[in-house]
């Protein structure tokens, strides 16, 4: 399947590439928006198609066809690139095996981490199981073997199929047909159940299918914007890039379709546009004026199509003990509702981490591994209004009696001692610790800068701590003695007092383990 999928769309390719240069040349005359070949480092003399942008901007992967040094000899190879200091990208390698074998293998989604991909079944006996996509994940010694996904009743009638992971690693947008669909190929979203298991597609509606063919699905790193490819909408070519964006939480209610317009769509086919998360550029192929077969470009995208603004946050989840980097789980959700809205996984051998935030809200975000507290961290998105990097490390404490974790998610009002409604995922996961260790008993400790007086600072911090155990309690029915809270006022300083960082670090809750 794999292989009559990838002939039939270089075919596509070849139309996409010398009307759109065309196009931008005419329509945009600055030289900021036409095309640029990446070179001979990643483009060699054979066909380089099927382009997949990290997140992040700084990994390319592509199929490479027909090249001697594919497995298998010459069929259809993952090959990969690394953007370099200087801008430029690194000599193209073969990503090798378990992901290329002899068959056509292609890669369709990464995640934001760039530890976790989805690439074409070219792994799973078809007489077995019907062939959809699989997922790998980076392990020490590189890339898992691909593992198939079970896709509840998953059929596809038509023999080719295209894929798209959202950023949060919950939804996958599929181009398949079905029984219910309206045209030949439709769009259709599946949802993750389990870590191997997804939802039945469901179909995404007229509103994003036509009685024609919707193909080439791509999910921004916004997890609103949705670029795919349709000859049944109108338009400028055979098939049209179009956009919708997401009206609200679900995943069913998108906007009117809008067409890229005449500087991205041609009078021939355009597909497979890759978009990294800062939405500045789109990545595509090109067989005009070329180091061989099919080269990969990119192009500037007018900021009228770009996604949504998101914040790429960077860094690596470390033992607070020892330093030392920590495989590990990292978990993200939007405060005050809590409930997991994302994951994503730090690289085993170095704890690097990623994780991409749409603006607009405020999050929470916290490591997990066996035998570790997480120390949780926030952001508040509300007001930036432009792709940014954050770095922030994320630390996790080892389960052993005198362990001390910071619960940075607690909040209160200037001055009180009630616990606000975006303390509660905080406090809920401290519970759920407790109830997966029946025999462990905790401090739960409540600090103060040295503002006010002493006596007044012990106060409030006893109150407040007494208010985070009382909530544990209550709502979870822990018992009472395995909890105490206490207030150590001013008197247990982390920082210095003499600045506004320092003192927010002092105004803290703490959990200390007094029994495992």
């Amino acid at each position: 399947m794999a292989s009559h999928k990838h002939k039939f769309w270089v075919v596509v390719v070849v139309g996409i590439i010398v009307s759109t240069t065309t196009a931008f040349c005419q329509d945009i005359p600055d030289s900021s928006y036409l095309p640029v070949n990446l070179g001979p480092k990643v483009n060699g003399l054979y066909d380089d198609i099927l382009p997949v942008i990290a997140p992040d901007g700084l990994t390319l992967y592509f199929c490479r066809s027909h090249a001697p040094e594919n497995i298998g000899g010459g069929r259809q190879d993952i090959w990969y690139s690394e953007m370099e200091p200087d801008g430029g990208w690194s000599e193209a390698r073969n990503i090798g095996i378990p992901l290329n074998n002899r068959e056509n293998n292609y890669l369709m989604s990464i995640t934001p981490d760039g530890n976790t991909i989805i690439i074409g079944d070219s792994y799973t006996d078809p007489k077995v199981q019907a062939r959809s996509i699989a997922i790998s994940r980076r392990t020490v010694d590189g890339w898992s073997i691909p593992q198939p996904i079970t896709i509840k009743n998953f059929y596809n009638n038509n023999r080719f199929g295209e894929y798209s992971l959202s950023n949060n690693g919950k939804t996958l947008f599929m181009a398949i047909e079905r029984t219910d669909t309206r045209g030949g190929k439709d769009l259709y979203v599946s949802f993750r159940e389990n870590d191997t298991t997804w939802s039945e597609p469901v179909n995404l509606g007229p509103t994003i299918n036509s009685l024609a063919h919707e193909v080439t699905p791509f999910i921004a790193s916004d997890d609103m914007s949705l670029y795919f490819s349709s000859d049944g909408k109108g338009g400028y070519g055979a098939f049209d890039v179009f956009v919708s964006r997401r009206q609200d939480t679900t995943w069913f209610n998108w906007s009117e379709p809008e067409n890229l317009g005449p500087t991205i769509n041609s009078s021939a086919w355009d597909l497979y546009y890759t978009i990294p998360a800062a939405g500045d550029f789109a990545y595509y192929v090109s067989y005009n004026n070329t180091y061989g077969a099919g080269d990969i470009f990119k192009i500037r995208l007018p900021k009228k199509f770009r996604p949504r603004a998101v914040v790429l946050v960077v860094g690596k989840v470390l033992n607070k003990k020892t330093g030392e980097p920590i495989e590990a789980d990292i978990f993200y959700e939007v405060l005050p509702r809590g409930g997991e809205s994302g994951r994503a996984r730090s690289t085993p051998a170095t704890g690097k981490y990623k994780i991409a935030l749409p603006l607009g809200l405020k999050y929470g975000f916290r490591a997990s591994a066996p035998g570790f507290i997480s120390i949780n961290d926030n952001l508040d998105l509300t007001q930036l209004k432009e792709y940014t990097q954050i770095e922030r490390n994320l630390y996790l404490v080892p389960i052993e009696e005198g362990s001390v974790a910071p619960l940075n998610n607690i909040f209160f009002d200037y001055g009180k001692a009630d616990v606000r409604s975006e303390s509660f995922p905080e406090l809920d996961r401290v519970a759920s610790m407790l109830m997966e260790a029946p025999s462990m008993e905790i401090e739960i400790g409540g600090h103060t800068d040295d503002r006010g007086g002493d006596a007044y600072n012990q106060r409030l911090s006893a109150a407040r701590a007494k208010n985070c155990a009382t909530y544990i309690v209550d709502r979870w029915k822990i018992e009472t003695k395995r909890i105490k809270p206490a207030g150590y006022g001013e008197s247990k300083p982390v920082a210095t007092n003499e600045t506004d960082e320092g003192r927010q670090q002092n105004r803290r809750v703490e959990v200390v383990i007094l029994k495992q």
